[in-house]
Parts: structure tokens; C-alpha cells; sequence
């Protein structure tokens, strides 16, 4: 397959910096620009990195978002203490205006969302962060990308060597894996069902946890 060139988003947490592993060591990318508001603290010869302080205020006109094959937007934020309106900024108004940028520079791009399990596509269901993901999801099926994909990960197992694992997150790792195995991915998996995603394509568009297992393979 024809090596591809991504946007990843999400570098500095947990999942984005677990992506951006896989992505680093996989054949099948050639080239990562990571768009973040601070270093990631990695080098290596695929990787550059684009500093915006607030993804609101990136341009759609910005040509640094120029040239590239697909979108692995894995940036996120808890809705812990979070009102709907504050959470509905960060994570749909944020998403979209990133989306709207990256798809006016490559028309042809597919965009990859990680979304979260039990995410709510009716929009109208009880829980907060469920409603905001699943309008988030919706709208961006709805966008004139060439694909888009929404992955809903459950517990994901962080890649051996990354840093932005949060303390309270690390005696639980052992777990999930062993004892729930149909409710875990590590990010080994999540990363290259992406990528396959992009260069072979998926039946549907809403992405579980078994879904994404067998685009893994």
C-alpha cells in the first residue's frame, strides 16, 4: 500500500500520544503533523509539529494543513466538573472548526474521531457527555469528507514507553486486559485500525470495540 500522510491531534494525553506511537513505527505512514498546543517531547524523522495555543483560531486558510491524506483527531478532554455548555466548546465547537479546517486544505481527507463508548446518537439521552459526543459524531458524518469514521474505544491499555499516563490510571492497566478482554483495545490496536481505516476502508461508520479489533488485524 502507498504510504500515507496524516494530521494527528492529541499528542500530549494518553490516546493521541499512543496513536502517534504506532503511527511513528508503522510502515504505512510516511509523514505526521501533529497540531497540539504544546511539544510533544518526541523526534523522529516522520514527525512535525505545529504549535496552536487554541484550535478555534486556526485558519481555514492555513496552508500548513496542506498535502495530507487523513485526520486522526484524538484530542479530548474528561467531562468531569464540566457544564454542557463549557464541554459543548471543547469538544464539539473545537472539533468542528478543526474539521472544517483540515477538510477546506484536502478535500479528499477522511477524518478519524475518537469518540467514546455508550456515546449517545440520539442526542437527547440523559447523560451530558453522551449527548455532546453524539452530536459531535453526527455532525461530522454529516461534513463532506471522502470518509469519517467515529471510533468508540472502551478501556484502551497505553503502549509501552509513553508518558501521559495519568497516576491514578496506571493500577488498573493489568486489569481491564485480563479480566474484560471484550472491553478493552490497547492503543496498539486503536492506532492501526485508523490507519487501515484510511487504506481499506470499513463497512460502518461508528466504530465499537469490536470493530475496531477487527480493523486492527
Amino acid at each position: 500500500m502507498t504510504p500515507i500522510k496524516i494530521i494527528l491531534t492529541g499528542a500530549t494525553g494518553m490516546v493521541g500520544e499512543g496513536v502517534l506511537m504506532e503511527c511513528l513505527e508503522n510502515p504505512n505512514i510516511s509523514h505526521i503533523l501533529s497540531i497540539s498546543r504544546k511539544p510533544s517531547g518526541k523526534t523522529h524523522p516522520k514527525l512535525k509539529e505545529y504549535l496552536i495555543p487554541d484550535f478555534l483560531s486556526l485558519d481555514i486558510h492555513d496552508e500548513n494543513l496542506k498535502g495530507y491524506d487523513a485526520c486522526f483527531f484524538c484530542a479530548g478532554i474528561s467531562s468531569v466538573g464540566m457544564n454542557e455548555e463549557e464541554y459543548t466548546k471543547i469538544t464539539y465547537d473545537t472539533t468542528l472548526h478543526f474539521a472544517e479546517a483540515v477538510l477546506h486544505q484536502n478535500p479528499e481527507i477522511i477524518f478519524n474521531y475518537v469518540s467514546g463508548a455508550h456515546t449517545d446518537k440520539t442526542e437527547s439521552g440523559k447523560v451530558m457527555w453522551a449527548r455532546v459526543k453524539g452530536r459531535t459524531e453526527n455532525t461530522l458524518k454529516k461534513m463532506n469528507f471522502k470518509g469519517a469514521y467515529n471510533f468508540r474505544p472502551g478501556f484502551m491499555k497505553p503502549v509501552e514507553g509513553q508518558l501521559n499516563v495519568k497516576w491514578f490510571f496506571k493500577p488498573f492497566i493489568w486489569f481491564f486486559p485480563v479480566f474484560l478482554p471484550s472491553k478493552s483495545l490497547t492503543l496498539h490496536e486503536v492506532g492501526r485500525a485508523m490507519i487501515n481505516a484510511v487504506q481499506k476502508g470499513y463497512p460502518t461508520s461508528t466504530l465499537e470495540i469490536r470493530d475496531i479489533k477487527n480493523l486492527a488485524i
